[in-house]
């Protein structure tokens, strides 16, 4: 009975999982509004930073501005919108959406996969746009370059996914974790080097920004883009393994604490 039991029970959390996704693809579909605001802004960082940066990052890295716009933008695009999806776990917390999910036959993981999983897909659904406006801004990448992107751009999800969650389950309140969400994502952008690699920064802002959960993303996307090429170095700030290491060690430690606070939260309300 157990192994006749064991399969029908996975297919129970994974259709959970797909469902749930499912649910935050479609509110995306719906909400243009969301949808326009969040490819403007990196499309005015890449075309618009980037060639501005030109002549002063280009001359000093020999790389192009746009990019290496382009790239720090990919991943933070990937990285912020999933972040920021989380929110939705404090909207469904005040709706009462979230009780409705406990009382069905899944377990947590499974709620919380499908949350990750679907803002994932929404992420990934703007980055692909990213890419293609980029394409068409000049910036120049093989098949290979593309393909090579991919196991970061996943990375760069599931970081902003647990690194959301985390934040979000701690808050009592949506309007609260719009407000501090901000307040903890703008920084990342100046530290985690997303339009100009920080090389030669202050040994404070150096240690400041080994924190930011953005900083390993953007690194890990530009290690993957500049692979092989000459400006590898001047784009890349660590070596790819303790990179990798770090956000490993990031996305398990934030998945965890962020699970665990979010099943308290719906016990103690």
């Amino acid at each position: 009975m157990n192994g006749q039991s064991r399969p029908g029970r996975l297919a129970q959390e994974l259709w959970s999982v797909a469902a749930i996704a499912h649910r935050d693809l479609a509110k995306l579909l719906r909400d243009r509004p969301r949808l326009a605001v969040n490819l403007a802004f990196p499309v005015l960082l890449v075309a618009g930073l980037g060639g501005i940066l030109q002549s002063t990052v280009g001359r000093v890295t020999g790389l192009s501005a746009v990019t290496l716009a382009f790239t720090g933008v990919l991943a933070a695009t990937l990285f912020q919108s999933t972040a920021a999806g989380m929110i939705s776990v404090a909207e469904d917390r005040e709706a009462d959406f979230s009780r409705t999910l406990f009382v069905t036959p899944v377990s947590r993981l499974a709620l919380v996969t499908g949350k990750i999983a679907g803002e994932s897909l929404v992420a990934l659904c703007q980055a692909a746009c990213v890419t293609v406006f980029a394409m068409a801004a000049g910036v120049r990448m093989t098949g290979g370059q593309l393909a090579a992107l991919i196991a970061p751009c996943l990375a760069c999800c599931l970081l902003g996914g647990a690194f959301g969650l985390a934040t979000v389950a701690s808050l009592r309140s949506q309007r609260s974790a719009m407000e501090i969400f901000q307040f903890l994502i703008i920084p990342q952008y100046v530290l985690g080097g997303v339009l100009v690699p920080l090389h030669g920064a202050p040994g404070y802002l150096t240690a400041a920004a080994q924190v930011m959960p953005l900083r390993y993303a953007v690194d890990l996307t530009r290690a993957a883009f500049y692979h092989g090429l000459p400006g590898y170095h001047e784009a890349v700030t660590t070596a790819l393994g303790p990179d990798a290491a770090v956000a490993g060690a990031m996305i398990v430690v934030l998945l965890t604490a962020g699970a665990a606070l979010f099943s308290y939260r719906e016990r103690t309300r």
